[in-house]
């Protein structure tokens, strides 16, 4: 049965494929909803660029709600809640993979507003999803390192099936979630299936500081596909 659905939304590969998985299924996305917390270290969501959602929602054709966060955990809750309390759909959809912090308290959420959570990434194999996405035609780089192997040549970094075997190796010898699923990596994406148009970054900076760093966006556009 098709479904109505609102889709948490981060701006990284997880989320955005999620969405499009979705869609393929032929259900409809009604919304995306997109937390911005104040504070860096944010317990539940992705950081770095998730100001720029709105401009890939555009690319998606889906209207976006964003609703501040001052990132203090609980609160961070409760603007989900706030956010998905908000909407008139059969379900909410997460990209969670592995983190059974975030699916739990997504869940719980759910639960509370009487609609099912469904995550289609949920305990999905790790590399498979990275080439599946990138066989699917995402395009998404790296603007987020928080772990040791990665160094200050990953940011900016766009993930293909050779980026998809490094990882592997440090997955290998530092034990990291390939999938960045323990805050390892953050991710933006580009380019996907169902944008009518790509994200263009115009300008950006690399910030390093001592073993992890951002790649900050400060100027993009939608163009063109090819």
């Amino acid at each position: 049965m098709a479904m109505r659905v609102s889709v948490l939304f981060s701006g990284g590969k997880d989320s955005a494929y999620a969405a499009y998985l979705v869609q393929q299924q032929g259900w409809e996305v009604a919304s995306l909803l997109t937390v911005i917390p104040r504070a860096e270290d944010s317990y539940m969501f992705h950081v770095p660029n998730i100001r720029w959602t709105s401009l890939q929602a555009e690319a998606m054709g889906i209207p976006i709600r964003t609703r501040e966060s001052p990132g203090e955990e609980e609160r961070e809750l409760e603007d989900v809640e706030a956010l998905m309390g908000a909407e008139d759909v059969d379900g909410c959809v997460s990209g969670a993979i592995a983190s059974d912090y975030q699916w739990s308290r997504l869940n719980g959420i759910c639960h509370r507003l009487g609609r099912p959570l469904h995550s289609p990434l949920w305990r999905k194999d790790q590399s498979m999803l990275l080439e599946d996405m990138v066989r699917a035609g995402f395009r998404f780089m790296v603007v987020g390192v928080y772990a040791h192997g990665f160094d200050e040549g990953w940011l900016g970094k766009v993930i293909t099936s050779h980026t998809i075997k490094e990882l592997e190796r440090l997955r290998d010898r530092y034990r990291i979630s390939v999938s960045g699923e323990g805050g390892e990596i953050e991710t933006f994406v580009l380019d996907a299936p169902n944008f009518s148009r790509s994200v263009h970054v115009e300008e950006a900076e690399a910030r390093w500081s001592r073993d992890s760093g951002t790649y900050v966006i400060h100027r993009a556009s939608l163009e063109k596909k090819g």
